[in-house]
C-alpha cells in the first residue's frame, strides 16, 4: 500500500500545522525523516507522542511532535510558517509519500474503518464544515443514529415493510433536510426591497460594523456586499442588494440593470429574503418583482419605525404577511426581527434526532425511495444509501 500525506490545517502563518501520514509504510517514511529526543527511539506506538527533529539529511528542518495517532496514521505537529510545511512536504514527497488535499486523505483513512457504513464517513467528512453548534450535533447524530439507524431499519425489514411507508418516511426526511441545511451550512439570506428602505443600514446593523455605503441618496447598492453574524443557532450570510426598481431604462449598458439582474439571481439561490419596505412612505412597492420568489422563505421587514408610520400593511399580499417593524437607525426591534428569523427559517426547537440528508448523493437516493415500487427497488436504493460510493 502506498503512503499518503496531507496538511491538515489551513494556509497562514499559524503558531502549528499538522501534517497526517498514513498507510502501510507510514512508520518507515516517518522513522527515515524524524530522530526522537533520547534514545526511546523504537517506539513508534499508538498513543504515544514523540518530541524531535525532522532532518532532511544532514540538514535541520525543525523541532516538532509526532503522535501516533493509531497503527498507520501519524501527525506531525511542526511550526506554521509556510516554508518550513513546504520543505516537509517536499521531503516526504522523496521519501514516496503520495501528497493529497486534507479531504482526500480524510477520505482514505475514513473509508478503512470498516465498521463505518458510507453515511457514517459522509458525517465525519461534513463535521468540519458545519458553521454551528447546532449543527454538529444534528451531523454527529447521523453516524450511529439518525440517517444511519433509519436506512438500517429500512434495509433489515425490505420485506415487512410497504413501500409506501418507506416513501413517506424518506419524504419526511427529505423536508426536514431543507431545514437543517442552513442550520448546518449557514443560511444564506438575502437584503432586498425598493430602493432607499433601509437595506445597507440593517445590515450593518446586523453584522455589528460599517460594510454598505448609507447615503440619502436612492439607488446608492449597486453591487453587492456580505457580511456574516450569528443570530441564535444559526450563521446568517447577510446579502445586501441592489433595491428593486421597475422604471429603471432597459438599456442593456445600464449599471443600475445589470445591478438588479445580479440581485434576483442571488434571491433565487437564497434560504431567507428579507424584504425591506420603508414604513414611513406610504408608497406601495411593485410587488411582482419580488412575488417572483414567493417559493421562498420570505420576512417582510417594516423599516423607519423611528419615524411616523405612513404605510398600509393591510394591502401586503398574504406571502408578505410575515412583518416586522424595526429601526436599523436606532436598533429597535432587532430582538424581534433576530427572533422572527430563528422560527421563520425553523431553527427554533429543532430537533438534532432527527435523520436527515446532508449530501446530494443522499438527497438523490431518497428521492429514489420515495417513487420505489417494489421491494428490489426498495432494496438496491437504500443499499446503495448506507454503503454506497462516496461522491467526492
Amino acid at each position: 500500500m502506498n503512503v499518503y500525506a496531507a496538511v491538515m490545517t489551513g494556509k497562514g502563518t499559524g503558531a502549528i500545522s499538522t501534517i497526517q501520514i498514513f498507510g502501510d509504510s507510514a512508520e518507515n517514511v516517518v522513522r527515515k525523516i524524524f530522530k526522537p529526543v533520547g534514545t526511546d527511539t523504537a517506539k513508534f506506538e499508538s498513543g504515544k507522542i514523540l518530541l524531535g527533529t525532522i532532518y532532511d539529511g544532514e540538514k535541520k528542518i525543525d523541532q516538532v511532535t509526532i503522535g501516533c495517532e493509531q497503527p498507520r496514521t501519524y501527525a506531525v505537529n511542526c511550526h506554521g510558517n509556510p516554508l518550513i510545511v513546504e520543505m516537509i512536504m517536499q521531503l516526504l514527497r522523496r521519501n514516496g509519500a503520495e501528497i493529497l488535499t486534507a479531504e482526500q486523505l480524510n477520505i482514505k483513512i475514513l473509508t478503512e474503518q470498516k465498521n463505518s457504513n458510507t453515511i457514517a464517513i459522509e458525517a465525519k467528512l461534513v463535521q468540519p464544515k458545519v458553521k454551528t453548534l447546532l449543527g454538529t450535533k444534528i451531523i454527529a447524530n447521523q453516524i450511529d443514529a439518525g440517517l444511519s439507524k433509519t436506512a438500517e431499519g429500512w434495509l433489515e425489514n425490505i420485506d415487512k415493510i410497504a413501500p409506501e411507508k418507506i416513501a413517506a418516511e424518506a419524504n419526511r426526511i427529505l423536508q426536514a433536510s431543507q431545514t437543517a441545511k442552513p442550520i448546518i451550512y449557514g443560511c444564506e439570506a438575502v437584503l432586498t426591497g425598493p430602493p432607499n428602505s433601509g437595506k445597507s443600514s440593517l445590515l450593518n446593523l446586523m453584522a455589528g460594523r460599517q460594510k454598505s455605503i448609507v447615503t440619502d441618496i436612492s439607488g446608492t447598492t449597486r453591487d453587492w456586499v456580505t457580511a456574516e453574524c450569528q443570530i441564535d443557532s444559526l450563521a446568517l450570510v447577510l446579502t445586501d442588494t441592489a433595491g428593486l426598481d421597475e422604471n429603471l431604462p432597459d438599456s442593456p449598458d445600464n449599471i443600475e440593470k445589470a445591478a438588479q439582474k445580479k440581485a434576483f439571481e442571488t434571491l433565487e439561490q437564497a434560504d431567507l429574503i428579507l424584504f425591506v419596505i420603508d414604513n414611513s412612505q406610504n408608497k406601495q412597492p411593485n410587488y411582482k418583482l419580488i412575488q417572483k420568489f414567493d417559493h421562498r422563505k420570505v420576512i417582510t421587514i417594516l423599516n423607519k419605525s423611528d419615524l411616523p408610520a405612513k404605510f398600509n400593511t393591510g394591502k401586503l399580499p398574504d406571502f408578505l404577511s410575515n412583518a416586522v417593524q424595526i429601526s436599523a437607525k436606532t436598533g429597535s426591534g432587532i430582538e424581534n426581527l433576530t427572533e422572527k428569523i430563528s422560527q421563520t427559517t425553523g431553527a427554533v426547537g429543532f430537533d438534532t434526532q432527527s435523520p436527515v440528508c446532508f449530501t446530494d448523493r443522499q438527497a438523490n437516493l431518497l428521492e429514489k425511495l420515495t417513487t420505489a415500487k417494489s421491494t428490489e427497488q426498495l432494496a438496491s436504493a437504500t443499499t446503495e444509501l448506507l454503503n454506497g460510493t462516496l461522491c467526492v
